[in-house]
């Protein structure tokens, strides 16, 4: 049965899709890797330079209730790019590869007559069913690991269980530019294929491996920013690069005069991480920004995944938004299926809503909850209720890496008031307490425990 609610979004959303008198949109996917949510210029760091994600920002609308489907790197993206919780699509933790019968935006979109790119970090499989070209992407420039060096191309941190190895590919061939920096490999990759890709329209998914460790950046990135400490100024260059690449593309769309038929995203897979190979000494990160939210990257508390989202897509979003409407990773696959006019296949269930009636005509979000699970930990988000079961904060030290204990262990927040989830309320509200869980067990009930 379809509600009055989903009937009513349903029809702003096929009003919205392929505007009368545009060509078929494109599609431009934007990810960087372990940023922290305040940790560009449109979201309050002044220490940083953001001008080219900034500019995207103005010219569209800024959600400052976005979540990413998990709180770690092969999930999240999972998610994003399935809209389906990670637990679904059988990607509950880094390690599992996307399964071959899983349908990707890439998937979707390639029937559709849309050319198909991927140009940066895959992490969802590299054997020959599970590579990206073997999930809908035409055209593959990037590496299939976790992370790699950005100047070897190589990964070395799967010893002693893994030896260390090249990895760099175009499409399913390997290809060697030692030396290169991977954030401007992958931008230059990006314009390539803008400019290839003839007349179809396209979907672009650039999921940049900035700021994500190893900590590297070219020395005219880091002379930038003289005053900032070791750690927080690799960490600002790397992403200063990062936004010279949104840049590069971004002026491509405008060469060739693609801007107002293109609906672009930026966003992050998850929060800011504390791992000691991402810091120096041996000692805990410290670069990376999630306050006000509590928690890092793995954590299920808002600071693992509460993440910026922009949406641009001039004379369809109105420029300069910044809307607190609930949203998810997850809302991709159906904002971007809805928009190039293609039904949702129904041999599958999806977990997100179109979410461009939020930013093109102010809709609410569809979202009565939000769910997650990761690592032992189970949390759901209701209006401005949070609840966290077994939650860690993963702060670096070897506590954080455990779930609180006692009343902790059950842990419910408003986070409109306390963003920071640093009051339990669960004595307080009881019967909320208890409501939200149940309501998270069945949750995970129903999508399958991983």
């Amino acid at each position: 049965m379809i509600s009055r609610r989903t009937f009513v979004a349903g029809a702003a959303s096929a009003a919205l899709a392929v505007p009368q008198g545009r060509r078929l949109p494109n599609f431009v996917v934007f990810l960087a890797d372990d940023l922290g949510c305040h940790d560009l210029g449109c979201w309050g760091a002044e220490d940083l330079r953001t001008p080219h994600i900034d500019a995207l920002a103005d010219s569209g609308a800024r959600f400052t209730n976005w979540y990413a489907a998990a709180p770690v790197c092969a999930p999240s993206r999972a998610g994003l790019l399935t809209g389906r919780h990670p637990i679904r699509a059988g990607v509950p933790n880094n390690g599992p590869a996307l399964r071959p019968s899983e349908q990707t935006i890439a998937s979707l979109l390639r029937p559709a007559g849309y050319a198909t790119a991927l140009t940066g970090k895959w992490h969802l499989g590299d054997t020959p069913e599970t590579v990206p070209n073997a999930h809908g992407f035409e055209r593959f420039f990037g590496f299939h690991a976790g992370c790699i060096d950005y100047y070897s191309h190589r990964y070395y941190w799967g010893e002693p269980r893994t030896v260390n190895y090249h990895d760099l590919w175009r499409d399913r061939g390997e290809i060697f530019e030692d030396g290169q920096y991977t954030t401007e490999l992958f931008a230059r990759e990006a314009v390539r294929f803008l400019r290839e890709r003839g007349d179809r329209p396209f979907f672009l998914y650039a999921p940049f491996n900035a700021p994500h460790y190893p900590m590297h950046a070219p020395a005219r990135y880091i002379e930038q920013f003289p005053n900032l400490g070791r750690e927080r100024r690799t960490y600002a260059a790397m992403i200063a690069a990062l936004d010279d690449a949104v840049g590069q593309v971004m002026g491509t769309l405008r060469e060739l005069r693609l801007v107002d038929d293109t609906l672009v995203f930026l966003t992050g897979d998850n929060g800011a991480t504390r791992e000691a190979r991402a810091g120096l000494d041996q000692k805990p990160a410290t670069a990376g920004n999630n306050a006000p939210f509590r928690g890092n990257k793995f954590s299920a508390f808002d600071g693992g995944m509460h993440v910026p989202m922009i949406m641009s897509w001039p004379g369809v979003i109105g420029g300069g938004q910044v809307l607190r409407e609930m949203g998810s990773h997850l809302d991709l696959f159906p904002t971007i299926a809805n928009a190039a006019g293609i039904a949702l296949p129904t041999d599958r269930t999806f977990d997100g809503f179109d979410a461009l009636p939020m930013a093109a005509a102010q809709a609410k979000s569809q979202h009565d909850a939000i769910f997650w699970s990761s690592g032992g930990q189970l949390a759901v988000r209701r209006g401005t209720w949070k609840l966290v079961k077994n939650g860690k904060t993963f702060d670096g030290t070897p506590a954080g890496d455990q779930p609180l204990a006692g009343d902790d262990a059950l842990f419910l927040s408003n986070v409109d008031d306390d963003p920071n989830e640093s009051k339990n309320l669960r004595h307080q509200y009881p019967a909320l307490a208890d409501e939200l869980e149940t309501l998270a067990e069945q949750w995970l009930r129903r999508v399958g425990r991983p």
